[in-house]
């Protein structure tokens, strides 16, 4: 018997993955933190592809990295902490559940096992897209409804940002992350206090991709 050809709109389409992260943002929700659902997945989904892509990368790589981006958070089910080996188990189990290639499979749980800043390590090109497109997914809606910005500096900085993008130049081998803040609501300062380690793990996942990472921030070049 042969091996399914898996695409990122099967597993989009798909109930059992919807629900698993549905209920991982349920539980980030509990605990307070920012939305970790359906947007987040397709966002990070996305433009993991869209790295790859530009790249010059194999379709099919880039369509490995785009269901990597959908499922790399369904860990949060299980807990957040080590949310990123419990996701690449559980992404296991559903991938072959589905009869994906053994080999695809290994690559996407890569992926998803090396995307947390404590343990991650850019290992492979999907793993390294991942990273890129999950750090620079800072947004305004991800903050909860009834968040407190006075109480939390994750919501308060999530709130603060006007404006991101993640622009990648070939041409150039840069990897360029934008950034526009409202610094009434936040000083720039809060940002690195709790993005600096997730932004050297973006220098290093774009070098894997043979990129020179910069982080600007209000139009300064600050990484």
């Amino acid at each position: 018997m042969g091996y399914a050809h898996l695409t990122p709109q099967d597993i989009f389409a798909d109930p059992e993955v919807r629900s698993y992260v549905e209920q991982g943002n349920r539980c980030m929700e509990a605990i307070g933190f920012t939305e970790h659902g359906l947007a987040h997945a397709k966002r990070s989904s996305d433009t993991a592809r869209d790295i790859l892509r530009l790249l010059g990368y194999p379709e099919r790589t880039c369509e490995l990295a785009a269901i990597a981006g959908y499922l790399h958070d369904i860990g949060n089910t299980v807990n957040r902490v080590d949310h990123a080996h419990s996701g690449a188990i559980m992404a296991f189990t559903l991938l072959n559940k589905r009869n994906m290639p053994p080999e695809e499979i290994g690559l996407i749980c890569s992926a998803i096992g090396h995307h947390d800043e404590k343990t991650a390590f850019p290992v492979n090109p999907l793993a390294a897209a991942l990273i890129l497109s999950d750090k620079s997914d800072v947004r305004r809606s991800r903050v909860r409804k009834d968040a407190v910005l006075a109480n939390d500096i994750h919501d308060r900085v999530n709130f603060a940002v006007v404006d991101t993008k993640l622009e990648i130049q070939p041409e150039n081998k840069a990897c360029i992350f934008h950034i526009t803040i409202d610094t009434q609501i936040c000083p720039v300062m809060e940002y690195f206090e709790i993005f600096l380690d997730r932004m050297i793990l973006c220098r290093k996942a774009a070098q894997t991709l043979g990129l020179q990472f910069e982080l600007i921030i209000n139009n300064t070049r600050l990484l």
